[in-house]
C-alpha cells in the first residue's frame, strides 16, 4: 500500500516536471535541459583541477560537503572557452545516480515546450548530433533541448564513481 502511495507521488512529480526545461546560453545559442535533471543552480566558485580529466571537466566544488565535478559546457561543444563572470553559473544536474556542475555562460528560464514543439535535430552529419535530442520551438526562436544522459560518456562516468568510491586519505 505505501508503495504504491509513493510510486503516484513520484508520478504525479514526473507529470508536473513533464515539458519544462532550464533554459540556458552558451554564445549567442540558446539550450534547454529537462528540468527533471536540475537540482540547484550556483554561481560559479571555485574549481580544484583534477589530473587525468579530460579537458572539458574543470574539476571538482565542494557543493555543502558533497563534491561534484563541474564540466564547462563550451568545451564539452567543442566551443572557444570563455572567462567566467558574474552572469556565469553551475547548473547541478544528477544524470545515472551521480551529481555534476555544467558550467554555462547564463541561466535564461524555466519554459513549457510540449512535445508538439519539439522536433529532431537535422541528421547533417555522419555521427549525428549526439548531444541535442530534439529542437524546441519557442516562438520564432529555438532551443536545442541537450540529452543530459550523454554529456557524461561512459568513461566519465566510471571515473566519477571510482573517486567517489574511493577512500580519502
Amino acid at each position: 500500500m505505501a508503495n504504491t502511495a509513493v510510486r503516484e507521488q513520484l508520478e504525479q512529480e514526473e507529470d508536473t516536471q513533464k515539458g519544462k526545461f532550464l533554459t540556458f546560453t552558451l554564445g549567442n545559442e540558446s539550450y534547454g535541459i529537462e528540468i527533471r535533471y536540475v537540482t540547484e543552480i550556483i554561481g560559479i566558485q571555485p574549481v580544484t583541477e583534477v589530473p587525468e580529466l579530460p579537458a572539458y571537466i574543470m574539476g571538482i566544488v565542494n557543493l555543502r560537503g558533497k563534491i561534484i565535478p563541474v564540466m564547462d559546457v563550451r568545451l564539452r561543444f567543442k566551443k572557444t572557452f570563455m572567462e567566467y563572470n558574474d552572469r556565469t553559473c553551475v547548473i547541478v544536474i544528477d544524470i545515472r545516480d551521480i551529481s555534476i556542475g555544467l558550467i554555462v555562460d547564463s541561466v535564461s528560464e524555466v519554459l513549457s515546450i510540449p512535445d508538439a514543439e519539439i522536433v529532431d535535430p537535422p541528421d547533417v552529419s555522419r555521427s549525428g548530433n549526439k548531444f541535442v535530442k530534439g529542437i524546441g520551438k519557442v516562438g520564432n526562436e529555438v532551443k536545442l533541448v541537450l540529452d543530459c544522459d550523454k554529456l557524461l560518456n561512459d568513461d566519465d562516468q566510471d571515473a566519477f564513481e571510482q573517486r567517489q568510491q574511493s577512500p580519502t586519505s
